[in-house]
């Protein structure tokens, strides 16, 4: 019985995860990734490295979601999600919600440690991609 917890428990997970991130990066493929390019130039770093963004919130969301080569996709999410920490909320790292009381960054982090709790743990057994990088 609690492998089928365990299991279900990683579903959901996985595709909250997943459609949460894919929210970010359908509104990326409507409007373009231009402000990200803009963060990047800011940073010396070069502007075509904002068109991975469209990996880690398109195509990475979409192999967590389906469990294809899943460990993989969360890996890039884990990416994704520390460049967006460093590139954009750095300066929000020990600050609060003045309007909530709560952590300025928790979506960011509830993204990142979600992805991570997949790393370690795996997708579950209902996936589409039977490899061991579930």
């Amino acid at each position: 019985m609690l492998a089928k917890c365990e299991d279900g428990g990683k579903l959901i997970l996985r595709l909250v995860l997943g459609l949460l991130i894919l929210f970010h990066g359908t509104w990326k493929l409507q409007h373009g990734v231009g402000f990200v390019a803009d963060m990047l130039l800011k940073h010396g770093l070069p502007a075509a490295i904002g068109y991975l963004v469209y990996i880690g919130e398109v195509l990475a969301p979409l192999m967590i979601i389906l469990g294809i080569l899943g460990r993989f996709g969360v890996l890039i999410i884990v990416i994704n999600m520390l460049v967006a920490l460093m590139l954009v909320h750095t300066g929000q790292l020990l600050s609060i919600n003045p309007q909530t009381g709560g952590y300025a960054l928790e979506l960011q982090f509830m993204y990142l440690f979600g992805a991570l709790s997949l790393l370690a743990s795996g997708m579950g057994r209902f996936v589409i991609g039977g490899s061991r990088l579930n």
